[in-house]
């Protein structure tokens, strides 16, 4: 049999957000639109919504590094020995001429010795750029020590004597040694698969990195319609947060700026920021509200009761799906400037940008949205036109992965119409 079938890679198979909910998804529009799709995942596999989107999941059993001990998330993050045997043996026993291989994320639980397992197939490969991992060690782009974006070559002696680690120079040692595996173990140069970025802006920073220009291929994230009319959130009140509790995602410095300007925060999400979140409320100001995980319905009225949503990401986040999710809405985005989406926020009249390195920035943003009512209009009335302009909708996504698999497959046969000359 030798018809198309895409292999989809990623760390987890069940969603709560971020690059896995867009595999997921990935999978099932595609299961939907008629294809076969295989889902191979670091977890457990066997993912209740994958099965029933009729998608084949396989899990390698494996835990996240935040799940294991010191010694073992310090050994498998840097090289998964199980999870290269665990790829190469389904591809050596499973795959066909037809397929074609989608990897999405990697560095949680398959490390970068999935890129091993994945060059014998590097001609029919798909590379997701959900986040700067390719490209850069603390996968950011960000120096923590400065509170700034790095413009560093990554593994120059710049980088290398840069204390840019969120944690440690030790850390920064270790990502810098899982880096080089990764380079060592697959090269994205004229000849490797093609990359697809969640934003335009990401581009500058992997071409940086030594990616070739002609293999990247910018497609935004899919925002699916809304499925009522967007709210008038200058009738809202409070201010909603969506994500981990933790501080590349910035909870506890929203915490601490709805605090200060008296404004109420609700904070949907966990993580190891959760007690010190609960702490930060001042006397005569609301206590943030808490709410853990909950589902997509309930995410999505939690915002549409809000007069804004806050995504105050320490580092460049790349696109931010919950943002836009927010202007489908009609609820309007604060963010730090250095987000890839703030300038496509502030150009469209639908959000505000902060400096994130001037102090007292983001409580004075907040307190603004908080009291003045026909700017936060302004802004709800701007969003959800935003939102269409950020974001591909579903179909298009789907078609748009459609065209790099026809675009890797062409590859793949040129290349083996290559070998067979140089053969002859």
């Amino acid at each position: 049999m030798t018809g198309r079938r895409i292999v989809i890679v990623n760390d987890f198979s069940v969603a709560r957000g971020g690059a896995t909910g867009l595999a997921v998804l990935s999978a099932e529009l595609l299961a939907a639109a008629g294809e076969e799709v295989v889902f191979l995942s670091g977890d457990d596999g066997g993912a209740p919504r994958l099965e029933e989107a009729g998608v084949r999941s396989i899990g390698l059993g494996g835990a996240p590094l935040l799940g294991r001990s010191k010694a073992s998330a310090l050994i498998g993050g840097l090289w998964n020995a199980r999870a290269a045997r665990f790829l190469s043996r389904w591809i050596a026993a499973e795959g066909r001429p037809g397929d074609v291989y989608h990897l999405h994320g990697w560095s949680k639980i398959l490390s970068p010795a999935v890129f091993a397992a994945l060059r014998p197939v590097r001609a029919s490969l798909v590379v997701h750029a959900h986040d700067f991992f390719l490209a850069c060690p603390n996968g950011a782009f960000w120096h923590y020590g400065a509170d700034a974006v790095c413009m560093r070559r990554p593994l120059s002696a710049a980088c290398l004597g840069a204390a840019c680690d969120r944690r440690s120079m030790g850390q920064k040692a270790w990502r810098v040694g899982r880096h080089m595996l990764r380079q060592a173990a697959f090269a994205f140069d004229t000849t490797g698969p093609e990359v697809l970025l969640i934003h335009h802006a990401m581009e500058p920073f992997l071409v940086r990195s030594g990616f070739a220009s002609e293999r990247l291929t910018v497609l935004p994230n899919p925002v699916a319609p809304a499925t009522a009319l967007p709210v008038a959130a200058a009738e809202n009140s409070g201010i909603v947060f969506v994500g981990r509790l933790d501080p590349e995602k910035g909870a506890l410095a929203a915490a601490e700026a709805a605090a200060a300007a008296g404004v109420a925060l609700t904070l949907v999400g966990e993580g190891p920021e959760r007690a010190a979140i609960e702490r930060a409320a001042t006397p005569g100001a609301p206590p943030p509200k808490i709410t853990g995980w909950l589902d997509r319905a309930a995410v999505t009225a939690t915002i549409r009761q809000a007069r804004a949503l806050v995504m105050p990401s320490r580092y460049p986040e790349p696109f931010g799906l919950v943002a836009v999710e927010a202007l489908r809405e009609g609820v309007p985005v604060i963010l730090p400037r250095h987000a890839l989406l703030a300038g496509d926020i502030e150009a469209a009249h639908a959000g505000m940008a902060y400096d994130a390195g001037a102090a007292g920035a983001l409580e004075a943003a907040l307190r603004h949205v908080a009291q003045e009512d026909a700017p936060v209009a302004k802004m709800s009335a701007a969003a959800p036109a935003a939102a269409e302009r950020l974001a591909s909708t579903p179909e298009g996504w789907r078609d748009g992965l459609l065209a790099a698999y026809d675009r890797a497959l062409s590859r793949a046969h040129g290349t083996a119409e290559a070998s067979l000359v140089v053969a002859g």
